[in-house]
C-alpha cells in the first residue's frame, strides 16, 4: 500500500491546542484513507462521530465500509447517527456475536455495555452487515483479522466483563442472577502491510494486544511492526499483564505506537518512557501518514 492515512476521529480525549473543536468522549472512530478508499473503524459511542468527521471535512456517505472491532457501545453507538446521515446502505463488516447483550459487573451493580441497537434498526437505517468470521482481505493489503487466537499466557480478559445466562435479568440495577465472563469471540483488528512494515489498529484489544500482532504477523506475512494504533486495555489489567505486555511490544520495536481509549493515562506514560519519540498519545485528530 503507497499511499496511507490514519486519523482519530473519536477518543476520550481531544489535545490542548486542537486545531478544530473535536468532541472527547469515551469511545473509539478510527479514519483510514487508502487514496481510494474511506474506511471508518468503529463508530464511537454516540452521535460526536459525525461532527468530528465534519471538521475533517467528511461526510458520512463518502464511506466506502464500516469495521466494528466488537460490540460494545463505545465502539457501536454512533452507527444510527452515522448511517442517517448516509441516507445509504453502507457495507458494515463485524462478526456475527457483536450483538451479544454484554454488561461490566462491578461489585453487585451491573450495567448494559452492549450495542444500543437492534440488528434490525440498523439494517432499516442502512446497514449492510457482512459477517467476518475468518480473517478477510478488505482491500489489497488491509485484512480484517477475523477471529484473534488466544496464544500469550499472560493476556487475560477484564473479569469485570460479563454476558448475562439465558435466566438473568439485569437491567442495571443489583446483580440478582448468575453471569459468566465474556469471551469476546468477536474482537477483531485491523491489519495494513505497507512499505515499512505491518501496521495493527486495535479497538480494545481484548483479546490481548500481544496476541492480535503475532496473529496480524502471520496472517500478512509481515517481518516487521511499523505500528500499533488504538486502545489497548491495559488500563484495568494486572502488574504483571502490563509489565509482560510492555516488554512484548518494547521487543516488538516498532516505529510507532499510537495508544488511546483504553489504554489509561499510566500505561501511555510508561509508553512514553520506553518509546520515546516513538509513542503518539492519538488523541482526537491525531493523523498518521505513510
Amino acid at each position: 500500500m503507497n499511499s496511507l492515512k490514519i486519523t482519530v476521529v473519536v477518543d476520550n480525549n481531544v489535545p490542548p491546542g486542537a486545531k478544530a473543536p473535536f468532541r472527547g468522549e469515551h469511545g473509539l472512530a478510527v479514519l483510514i484513507e487508502t487514496g481510494t478508499n474511506r474506511i471508518l473503524f468503529d463508530a464511537g459511542p454516540s452521535d460526536v462521530v459525525v461532527h468530528n468527521l465534519g471538521l475533517l471535512g467528511i461526510h458520512p456517505r463518502e464511506l466506502d465500509a464500516i469495521v466494528l472491532s466488537h460490540g460494545h457501545y463505545d465502539h457501536t453507538g454512533g452507527l444510527a447517527a452515522l448511517l442517517t446521515m448516509a441516507a445509504k446502505k453502507i457495507p458494515v463488516f463485524s462478526h456475527p456475536d457483536i450483538f451479544t447483550p454484554r454488561y461490566s459487573v462491578t461489585g453487585n451493580n451491573c450495567r448494559f455495555v452492549g450495542i444500543p441497537f437492534t440488528r434490525e434498526y440498523l439494517v432499516r437505517l442502512g446497514a449492510d452487515f457482512r459477517s467476518v468470521e475468518e480473517p478477510q482481505e478488505l482491500i489489497p493489503n488491509l485484512w480484517i483479522s477475523g477471529p484473534v487466537p488466544r496464544e500469550t499466557a499472560y493476556e487475560e480478559g477484564d473479569a469485570h466483563l460479563v454476558v448475562a445466562d439465558p435466566d438473568c435479568n439485569c437491567d442495571g440495577g443489583d446483580l440478582q442472577d448468575p453471569f459468566h465472563s465474556d469471551p469476546l469471540t468477536d474482537d477483531m483488528a485491523i491489519y495494513i502491510r505497507c512499505s515499512k512494515g505491518l501496521v495493527v489498529l486495535g479497538g480494545c484489544a481484548h483479546s490481548g494486544i500481544i496476541n492480535m500482532v503475532n496473529h496480524g504477523l502471520k496472517l500478512t506475512g509481515s517481518i516487521k511492526v511499523h505500528g500499533l494504533l488504538g486502545g489497548t486495555h491495559l488500563g484495568p489489567t494486572s502488574d504483571p499483564q502490563k509489565n509482560a505486555t510492555l516488554a512484548a511490544l518494547e521487543w516488538f520495536n516498532p516505529d510507532f505506537i499510537a495508544s488511546n481509549h483504553c489504554t489509561g493515562f499510566a500505561v501511555m506514560a510508561r509508553l512514553s518512557q520506553i518509546f520515546g519519540d516513538k509513542f503518539i498519545p492519538a488523541f482526537c485528530g491525531t493523523t498518521v501518514e505513510f
